[in-house]
């Protein structure tokens, strides 16, 4: 599952933990966010009610 914050270019990024790969800008901030195999690490029933927030 891919999540993308910002249309900002991609200059970097960071395999945080097994997995999730953070992407980031030039100035540093995070644009994009990778959870792979995400079916594999959370239940079906998990998936269906994920929420997310945005400041």
């Amino acid at each position: 599952m891919y999540f993308r914050l910002d249309e900002s270019a991609i200059v970097e990024s960071e395999e945080i933990k097994p997995g999730v790969i953070l992407d980031y800008d030039a100035n540093d901030n995070v644009v994009g966010i990778e959870i792979l195999n995400l079916s594999k690490r959370v239940s079906l029933e998990m998936l269906k009610s994920l929420q997310f927030e945005t400041a």
